[in-house]
C-alpha cells in the first residue's frame, strides 16, 4: 500500500468493533474506532480522516443520521455504511445521503478491504490533479471541483464528493449523451442495480442545484443515460 490511509470506524456494537478495527489495522489502515456517534464530529474535527466507515444501527445515534450530519459539516469526508439492514429502501437511503458503498452484514472482511483500497485510490487519483483545471463553467455557475464547490452569483453550495464528481463528468461530456454505464463505471467504479438508482438520486440532486440558471437542463434519455444540456460546459 502506497499511502497509509486513516480511518474512522463508528460501530457500537463491541465484538464487531474491535475485530473490524484490528483486522484493518493488520492490513496496514490507520483506524480510530469510536463506540459512541455523537462524539464523531469532533473526532472528524481533530484528525484528517480519508474515510469513515459507518454502522446504521446504532443506539444513541443512527448511522444515516450521523452521515447527514458529517455530510453538512464535512462535505468532503467520504463515507460507507456497514448493516444488518438490507431493505431496498434503506439502501437508497445510503446511497441518496452521499455514501460511497453500503455493506451488508456479516462482514466480509478481506471484500471490505478491497472496497476501501478500491474507493479510495480511486478518489486519491481523481484529488491528485492539477488543482488548475478543477474550476469548470456551467451556464451561470462555476464548479471548483477541488473544493467541491457551485458558485452561482453570490451564492456558494457545498456539495458532496458525489454529487461534484458527477457534475465534473456532466459538464466535461456537455451537450453529449452520457451513458448510464460509462457514469457509473467512472465515478461508482460498478454498474449494478442499486448503483443505478444512486445515480437517479444524485442527478435529482444536482437539477435543484442547477434549477436557478433556465438555460440549463438534465435531460434524461431513457434506458440509455443523461446529456446536461447547456451553452458552456469548460475549463476555465
Amino acid at each position: 500500500m502506497e499511502k497509509k490511509y486513516k480511518i474512522v470506524l463508528v460501530e457500537d456494537d463491541a465484538s464487531l468493533g474491535y475485530l473490524l478495527s484490528e483486522y484493518l489495522k493488520m492490513k496496514d489502515f490507520e483506524v480510530i474506532w469510536e463506540k459512541d456517534p455523537t462524539k464523531v464530529l469532533d473526532l472528524i474535527g481533530l484528525h484528517a480522516f480519508d474515510l469513515a466507515i459507518l454502522d446504521v444501527m446504532m443506539v444513541q445515534m443512527d448511522g444515516f443520521t450521523l452521515a447527514a450530519e458529517i455530510a453538512k459539516k464535512y462535505a468532503d469526508l467520504p463515507f460507507i455504511f456497514l448493516t444488518a439492514r438490507s431493505l431496498k429502501i434503506d439502501v437508497l437511503k445510503g446511497f441518496s445521503l452521499g455514501a460511497l458503498d453500503y455493506l451488508k452484514k456479516p462482514i466480509d472482511e478481506e471484500e471490505l478491504v478491497v472496497r476501501i483500497l478500491a474507493l479510495l485510490d480511486r478518489l486519491n487519483k481523481s484529488t491528485s490533479r492539477d488543482t488548475a483545471k478543477s474550476m469548470f463553467e456551467i451556464g451561470s455557475f462555476r464548479l471548483n471541483s477541488t473544493t467541491q464547490e457551485l458558485f452561482f452569483e453570490s451564492e456558494v453550495d457545498h456539495l458532496t464528493s458525489r454529487e461534484s464528481d458527477l457534475l465534473k463528468y456532466l459538464a466535461t461530456h456537455a451537450n453529449t449523451l452520457c451513458r448510464h454505464k460509462d457514469i457509473l463505471d467512472t465515478i461508482w467504479g460498478n454498474n449494478d442495480y442499486f448503483t443505478r438508482k444512486s445515480l437517479n438520486v444524485f442527478v435529482t440532486h444536482l437539477r435543484k442545484y442547477l434549477a436557478r440558471d433556465p438555460s440549463l437542463k438534465i435531460e434524461n434519455v431513457h434506458g440509455k443515460g443523461f446529456v446536461l444540456k447547456t451553452h458552456v460546459g469548460k475549463n476555465i
